[in-house]
C-alpha cells in the first residue's frame, strides 16, 4: 500500500467516528425540539453536514485509492448513513489499515510473494 492509499484510509478512519456522534446528537436534538424549547436543530444540522460532505469526500478517496469492489465501497457508503454506522466503519477501517501494514512488511522482508 502507498502513502497515498494510507492516507486516504485514515482520513476516512479519522472523520467516520466524529461524523457518528455529530449525527446522534442532531437525533437528540430533533426529539429535544419537539420536547422542549431547546432548538440547537441549525447548529448541529450544519456541522453534522460538513462532517458527513467531508466523509463522503474521503470515501470517495478511498474507494478510488484502494481499488475497493462495489461491494465494499457501498458497505461504507451505507454505513455513513446510518446513526452509529461511523464506529463501525473506524473499528473496520483501522483492521483494514493494520492488515496492510502487516502485509507491506512482510513483502519487504520477502516472506510473501504478493
Amino acid at each position: 500500500m502507498d502513502i497515498k492509499t494510507a492516507t486516504a484510509l485514515r482520513r476516512l478512519r479519522l472523520v467516520s467516528a466524529p461524523e457518528a456522534v455529530s449525527f446522534l446528537l442532531l437525533l437528540v436534538c430533533s426529539v429535544l425540539k419537539r420536547t422542549t424549547d431547546f432548538n440547537a436543530v441549525p447548529v448541529m444540522g450544519m456541522v453534522h453536514g460538513v462532517l458527513f460532505i467531508l466523509y463522503v469526500l474521503f470515501w470517495a478517496d478511498a474507494w478510488n485509492r484502494t481499488k475497493w469492489g462495489a461491494k465494499t465501497a457501498a458497505f461504507y457508503f451505507i454505513l455513513s448513513v446510518l446513526p452509529t454506522g461511523g464506529f463501525f466503519a473506524e473499528r473496520k477501517l483501522k483492521r483494514e489499515a493494520e492488515n496492510a501494514v502487516i502485509a507491506s512488511r512482510a513483502r519487504q522482508e520477502g516472506i510473501v510473494n504478493a
